[in-house]
């Protein structure tokens, strides 16, 4: 299985560069989006909160994610499906296509805040709470909108469907990732997010335990 994830993955490594457009175009929307912001809630005078800098944030790499993870099942046609299901297990599949989101999201989300930093300032006072806060932020992100990708491209409209499975999941792990990166953006000690981490954490292995067992009955319908 181990060697089926890694040919997976680098299948995926593999599409993305041959089709730059994809990630291009992602990258243009953070980067487009957060100048918009700088332009249009007064930044550029240096008066926009940290509570305000903690909102746009979440937000943008939440749109972001689900805009880099929605193509992973609906991107491919059934003949390549097909394909998959005669060579590999689909628990190597729905590891793998996870993997993979997991990295292009903290990818995104790194960016992001490089991105925040330059044109929005950088206030965050606990660098290294904040960045594990990316980390887990971008599993539960990846997990989550993954699964609902493979349910919805078996439905014809898939971009609806998936918006609406979605929704229930996402909130608990964005309302989650958004109070510790309140309290890294306060310096606050460690052990006040401790809970919450724990909790973020939890949230990332049932939802991604939860599409290691369902998935193979889905990809066999």
């Amino acid at each position: 299985m181990f060697k089926q994830v890694h040919t997976l993955i680098l299948k995926e490594l593999t599409l993305e560069w041959r089709q730059k457009y994809a990630l291009n175009g992602i990258l243009l929307y953070v980067v487009s989006a957060v100048f918009i912001t700088y332009l249009s809630v007064g930044a550029k005078q240096g008066n926009i909160a940290v509570t305000t800098w903690n909102a746009l944030y979440w937000i943008i790499i939440l749109f972001s994610a689900v805009n880099a993870v929605a193509k992973s099942f609906v991107q491919e046609h059934q003949g390549r499906q097909l394909y998959y299901y005669m060579i590999a297990s689909p628990e190597a599949i729905i590891v793998s296509k996870i993997i993979y989101n997991s990295f292009l999201t903290l990818v995104l989300a790194l960016l992001g805040y490089l991105v925040f930093s330059i044109i929005l300032g950088n206030p965050v006072q606990d660098q290294g709470l904040f960045v594990l806060n990316l980390l887990l932020g971008a599993l539960g992100f990846s997990a989550c909108l993954t699964m609902v990708s493979g349910i919805a491209s078996k439905a014809s409209n898939n971009a609806t469907l998936m918006a609406i499975l979605s929704f229930p999941v996402i909130i608990p792990i964005l309302l989650m990732a958004i109070r510790v990166s309140k309290n890294a953006l306060d310096g606050l000690d460690f052990s006040v997010s401790l809970d919450k981490i724990l909790t973020l954490l939890a949230i990332n292995v049932i939802v991604a335990v939860t599409a290691y067992i369902l998935f193979p009955y889905l990809w066999r319908s």
